[in-house]
């Protein structure tokens, strides 16, 4: 892919704060979420010095679209002017979202034991795994066909990372997605700012 994706997820909820499971529930952002979307912009520009001269694509969720206009505000650009695109939603967790891994435990131990030793192919029940999410970003990466700012969710960059890095599905499923940078795909690379 020779396009750049300037690649932001969303910042911290509540949720986030309490380990539990948001996939395509509607959370806001907390007040440190609303404080690393503004970093984000602000890293933003520092390495895109016209961060309005590219489009701005974004998950519908409340949060994806309060952090891109918390960023977007931060760097001094109108916050409503950016695309909303249902395929960069996070992944769903179906019956999971809403818990915590400590409460799923006391579920079902051995689903979440099944998720953890597979978690790139596991299905939670009614959800979605990584491998589905990659079948549905791989299908957005097609229409990509200039530089990009992206504001999404911690499943979407891990499939990112497998899908234009070359890591391994499991390992992308582990890897750490922060909140208040900014990933940045350029080539077969991908470096945090």
């Amino acid at each position: 892919m020779a396009q750049t994706l300037y690649f932001m997820r969303h910042g911290e909820t509540n949720w986030n704060a309490e380990a539990r499971l948001q996939g395509q529930q509607d959370v806001p952002l907390n007040e440190i979420g609303r404080a690393q979307a503004a970093e984000a912009g602000r890293r933003l520009a520092t390495v895109l010095p016209e961060p309005d001269s590219l489009p701005w694509q974004v998950s519908p969720l409340g949060r994806t679209r309060e952090t891109a206009e918390l960023a977007r505000k931060a760097i001094g650009l109108p916050p409503n002017r950016y695309k909303l695109d249902d395929r960069l939603k996070e992944l769903t967790f179906g019956n999971w979202e809403g818990k915590t891994w400590a409460e799923l435990r006391s579920i079902d131990r051995n689903m979440v034991k099944a998720r953890s030793s597979d978690k790139w192919a596991y299905v939670p029940p009614r959800g979605e795994s990584y491998a589905m999410l990659r079948d549905r970003i791989a299908g957005w990466l097609k229409t990509v066909n200039q530089d990009l700012v992206i504001v999404s969710h911690g499943g979407v960059a891990r499939v990112l990372l497998a899908l234009l890095t070359g890591i391994p599905g499991n390992e992308a499923a582990d890897a750490a997605i922060w909140q208040g940078k900014l990933l940045v795909f350029r080539g077969k690379t991908a470096e945090w700012v």
